[in-house]
């Protein structure tokens, strides 16, 4: 992976959207300094070392990074960083293991939302709020910086775009006579029949990894939910408004017409040929409901290692009588931190990474929306121009729920999501489970 439409507007700073943080519940919380240890490197001493820890483990996202530190190193003399790839799914669970043990990676992924605000909590992270350039700060919207903020200071580098729909091949819909994207909850679910009865499996999805099956259930969400019930149930973790166990009746109502790939429970979703993504690359399945950084990660599938020709874009249905604000979208902006302990060069690297440049490399590598708004300039691909073109013009814009949730609480709904698809436990039951973990905190 990764991990992860505009016209004349393309060029323009992005609209300021309001992104979940679910951060308030620790807004009266003063932000614990924690007692760090030396930075990697002595600044003032000459040589200079830092690790990386990025999620790319082949292809051209790992070429990305592989060739941005070159750069780097070229241009700052002194300057060592050491790479390391780390497994998408593995990523929150050793990073937290690092974090706490006090010996982190001084550069990360940063999720955001309630991951994010738990690090700054602990202090954990650097405050990269006046270590931003001017540039950077002209040629990034406050929208993208508001999703990696807090208690009004920036704690990541927002480095790409991601929010979520369906990547569909469009030849698969041409056979199956499909000639325009649903709309509705209805239109999905009559596409997946037409699909159906041309003999490829409609829709894709790596439940194994949890969190892809629990897209589902957050997208569901978006549409029952308002977001101001989003918001609320990010800070209180309470989901006793009926809008959660409607979404819920929802993903269980529309998984019963079987419109996932056999074997979908023990699917990996980015891992080889036979996972969501490469069942998408190898044309076994028709599409895929998954962030932006969805393209790049069936790049590296297809069997010459290049785009998908025919790949195509649509947002996720609105469904009738949902209390969601037509045209709100579930994902956000991924962005790189510095560790609390990381030596000042940590936020000269980001700001490198966030130029525009650096950005049209970042956008070719991993086939995902830059946030720089010059880079933006350089999107040609039509399904990458229409996610711009809806995240622009998005009402309200979430964080992943498992993000906006934080670490204990999401990964809970996730595991809850693959239980209920499973047929393990039923709407109710569901929200049993979520809740008790949102007691827990």
């Amino acid at each position: 992976m990764t991990e992860r439409a505009l016209n004349e507007e393309i060029g323009d700073h992005m609209r300021t959207t309001r992104f979940v943080a679910g951060a308030a519940a620790f807004a009266a919380a003063a932000l614990a300094l924690s007692a760090c240890s030396p930075g990697s490197g002595d600044s003032a001493g000459g040589a200079v070392e830092m690790t990386l820890w990025q999620n790319s483990t082949t292809g051209p996202g790992q070429q990305f990074w592989t060739d941005a530190i070159a750069a780097f190193e070229e241009e700052n003399e002194g300057v060592t960083i050491t790479m390391q790839s780390v497994q998408n799914e593995d990523m929150d669970g050793k990073l937290q293991t690092a974090l706490n043990a006090g010996d982190p990676p001084d550069i990360f992924l940063q999720r955001g939302g309630g991951k994010l605000t738990a690090m700054a909590n602990a202090g954990q992270l650097m405050d990269l709020t006046d270590l931003i350039s001017d540039d950077i700060r002209s040629e990034i919207s406050e929208g993208s910086f508001a999703a990696e903020t807090y208690q009004d200071k920036v704690w990541a580098m927002p480095l790409s775009v991601l929010p979520g729909g369906f990547f569909y091949s469009q030849d698969a819909f041409d056979a199956a006579g499909i000639a325009e994207t649903p709309a509705t909850i209805d239109d999905l679910t009559s596409a997946v029949e037409d699909l159906k009865g041309t003999g490829i499996q409609p829709i894709a999805l790596g439940a194994k990894d949890a969190w892809p099956a629990a897209h589902w259930y957050y997208f569901f969400a978006i549409r029952e939910c308002s977001p101001q019930v989003i918001e609320e149930t990010g800070d209180s973790k309470d989901f006793s408004d009926e809008c959660w166990t409607r979404a819920a009746e929802d993903l269980v109502d529309f998984a019963a017409i079987e419109p996932f790939n056999e074997g979908f429970l023990t699917t990996a979703a980015q891992q080889g040929a036979g996972s969501s993504a490469g069942l998408i690359a190898n044309r076994q399945a028709a599409m895929e409901l998954m962030g932006a950084w969805d393209p790049g990660v069936i790049a590296s599938l297809t069997p010459d290692e290049k785009p998908l020709p025919d790949l195509a874009w649509f947002p996720f249905p609105e469904i009738d009588g949902g209390d969601g604000e037509p045209g709100s979208m579930m994902g956000g902006v991924d962005g790189y931190s510095c560790a609390a302990q990381a030596p000042k060069e940590c936020a000269d690297f980001l700001n490198f990474v966030a130029s525009s440049e650096q950005q049209e490399a970042y956008y070719a590598a991993f086939q995902s929306p830059p946030v720089n708004s010059v880079a933006q300039e350089a999107v040609t691909e039509p399904y990458l121009q229409q996610i711009l073109e809806a995240y622009n013009n998005a009402p309200f814009v979430s964080q992943w729920l498992d993000t906006v949730l934080g670490q204990n609480v999401g990964n809970a709904l996730n595991v809850a999501v693959v239980d209920m698809l499973a047929g393990n436990s039923d709407p109710a039951a569901f929200i049993q489970t979520v809740s008790a973990a949102g007691a827990q905190g």
